[in-house]
């Protein structure tokens, strides 16, 4: 339980601080929302990204296997990043409107 804590807390955090980071320098407030999808994608497969273009009927058909297989716990963490990336898209847009220039 505590690990799952700790899990959640860390990835909320990495993907809030990157997504922040990517919306100041690019100022595309929503695009780690976009990309978030292929982190995941990367963090859930097992084979290289090639085999994608390679053999897309095993690629694809595998992906959706390994995301039936995750765990409760997996999807939970794998949330709390996107709602880190979302967090960060609320407050680059809130910081924005009060008049914060960001580069």
């Amino acid at each position: 339980m505590i690990q799952l804590f700790i899990s959640v807390l860390l990835f909320f955090v990495l993907f809030f601080g990157i997504s922040f980071i990517l919306n100041m320098i690019l100022r595309q407030t929503w695009l780690m929302c976009f990309v978030f999808p292929i982190i995941v994608i990367f963090i859930v497969d097992t084979f290289s990204f090639s085999t994608y273009f390679t053999d897309p009927s095993f690629a694809f058909t595998t992906l959706g296997e390994e995301f039936m297989a995750l765990g409760i716990q997996d999807m939970i963490i794998l949330a709390s990043g996107f709602v880190g990336t979302l967090v960060a898209g609320f407050v680059i847009r809130f910081l924005r409107k009060n008049g914060y220039q960001m580069f």
